[in-house]
C-alpha cells in the first residue's frame, strides 16, 4: 500500500513538473508581439523582418526536433530537459542587454533550440508513465504551453508600464526556467528511462507517407497559431488599440486556447475516431478568421474567442493522433518527433509570409483570408484520420 501512494505522490509531482516546464516553453515568442511597437521605436524593424524573432525560432524549434530523440538516447530524458531548460533560461535573460535585432533574433533562435528538444522527449515520456491517461496528459501538457504564451502575452505590457523598458518585460521570463528547472531535477529519479525500440523506426518515418500527412496536418494548423503569435497584438494597434490592451486581447486569445486545451482532449478521449472533433475546432477556426477580417472590432472578443478555441484544441489533437497511430512509447515519440518537426519548419514560414503581405499590401487582412483557406484544406485532411486503417499506415 505504501508503495502505491510513493508511486501516486512521484506521477504528481512529476505532473507538477510537466506543467512547470511545459510554461517555458512559449514566452520568448508570445512576450514579442505585444511589445513590438517599443521594440521598433527603438531596433530599426520592418514587419517582415521582425516576423524574424517568430519565425526563425520556429524554424530552429522544427530543425532541432530531429536531435532530440537522438540527443535523450545518449544523456537520458531527464539530462536533455535539464539542459533545454539551462538553454531557454539563458537565451531569455541575455535580452536584458541586446540592443539590436541581429542579438534579438539570435536569441530567439537559441531559444527555439532548446525548446525543440524538451517537445521531442515530452509526449514519449508521457505515453510511457501515463500509458492510461495520454490524451488527458497531453493536454495537460499543451494546455500549459499555450497558458505560458497567455502569462506572456498578458503581462509583458504591463511589466513594460512599470519598468519602462521592453528589455525587461522580455527577459523576466527566464525566472520560469529558474522555478521548472528546480522542480524538475528534484524529479530526476522518477523519470526512469524510456522502453527501448529500435532507433531505425524514425529514421523510417521519412519515407512514410501517413507520417508526412501527419507532419502536414500539424505544421499547416500550428501556422495559424504561430501568424495570431506573431501579428494579432500589431493588428489590432493598428487599429488604433494601445499595446497594453492588444497584448490583453492575445492573453484572451491563449486563455481561450487553454480552456479548449483542456477540455477537447477530454471529450476526444472518449473515442478513437477524432475526426468529429477535429472538424469542429476546424470550423471555429474558419469563423474566427472570417470575424477578424469582417468585423474585426464590433466583436472584438467573440473572433479571439472563437480562434482560441480551435487553434487550442487542434494543436493537442494534432499531436494525439498521431501518438494514437503507435502503441510503443519511444516509437511513439520518434513519430511525433518527426511530424513537429516538419510541422514547425511549415509553421515557422507563416510569420514571414504574413509579415511580407503586411509590408506589401498595408494590411495583414489577406494573410487571415489565406489562414482561412488552408484550414478549408485541413477539413479534407481530416477525412483521412479514420482509426481502423492507423495500424496499415504505420507500421
Amino acid at each position: 500500500m505504501e508503495n502505491v501512494r510513493t508511486s501516486s505522490t512521484h506521477a504528481g509531482w512529476l505532473m507538477v513538473s510537466i506543467v512547470l516546464v511545459a510554461l517555458n516553453l512559449r514566452p520568448s515568442m508570445a512576450a514579442v508581439g505585444p511589445l513590438l511597437p517599443a521594440i521598433r521605436g527603438e531596433v530599426p524593424l520592418s514587419f517582415s523582418a521582425a516576423s524574424l524573432l517568430t519565425m526563425l525560432p520556429v524554424m530552429a524549434m522544427g530543425l532541432a526536433m530531429f536531435l532530440g530523440m537522438r540527443i535523450a538516447l545518449r544523456i537520458g530524458e531527464h539530462r536533455t530537459i535539464v539542459l533545454s531548460l539551462l538553454i531557454v533560461g539563458i537565451a531569455t535573460a541575455s535580452r536584458l542587454y541586446l540592443d539590436s535585432a541581429a542579438g534579438l533574433i539570435a536569441s530567439a533562435v537559441v531559444a527555439g533550440l532548446g525548446i525543440a528538444l524538451i517537445q521531442a522527449v515530452m509526449p514519449a515520456l508521457i505515453k510511457s508513465r501515463f500509458a492510461d491517461h495520454v490524451s488527458l496528459l497531453m493536454g495537460l501538457y499543451v494546455t500549459s504551453i499555450m497558458g505560458g504564451a497567455a502569462i506572456a502575452a498578458s503581462f509583458s505590457p504591463l511589466v513594460l508600464v512599470q519598468t519602462g523598458s521592453w528589455r525587461v518585460s522580455l527577459a523576466i521570463w527566464a525566472s520560469l526556467s529558474l522555478v521548472a528547472l528546480g522542480c524538475w531535477y528534484a524529479q530526476r529519479a522518477s523519470v526512469i528511462p524510456l522502453p527501448e525500440a529500435a532507433s531505425r523506426h524514425h529514421e523510417a518515418f521519412a519515407s512514410n507517407a501517413r507520417a508526412w500527412l501527419l507532419a502536414i496536418f500539424f505544421g499547416l494548423g500550428t501556422a495559424s497559431y504561430t501568424c495570431v503569435l506573431a501579428w494579432l497584438a500589431p493588428y489590432y494597434v493598428e487599429k488604433g488599440w494601445s499595446e497594453q490592451h492588444a497584448g490583453l486581447l492575445l492573453g484572451f486569445l491563449t486563455a481561450m486556447e487553454v480552456l479548449s486545451g483542456l477540455v477537447t482532449p477530454a471529450i476526444a478521449n472518449r473515442s478513437r475516431d477524432k475526426r468529429l472533433v477535429l472538424s469542429v475546432l476546424l470550423a471555429l477556426i474558419i469563423s474566427g478568421f472570417c470575424g477578424l477580417i469582417l468585423s474585426p472590432e464590433r466583436f472584438s472578443l467573440l473572433w479571439p474567442c472563437l480562434l482560441g478555441l480551435g487553434i487550442g484544441g487542434l494543436f493537442p489533437m494534432s499531436l494525439i493522433v498521431s501518438l494514437d497511430h503507435v502503441d510503443n512509447p519511444r516509437r511513439a515519440g520518434g513519430l511525433t518527433a518527426f511530424v513537429q518537426g516538419i510541422g514547425y519548419l511549415i509553421a515557422g514560414l507563416s510569420p514571414l509570409v504574413a509579415g511580407m503581405i503586411r509590408d506589401r499590401l498595408g494590411s495583414f487582412e489577406w494573410a487571415w483570408w489565406s489562414l482561412m483557406a488552408v484550414m478549408v484544406l485541413m477539413m479534407g485532411m481530416v477525412l483521412r484520420l479514420n482509426p481502423k486503417h492507423y495500424a496499415q499506415h504505420i507500421r
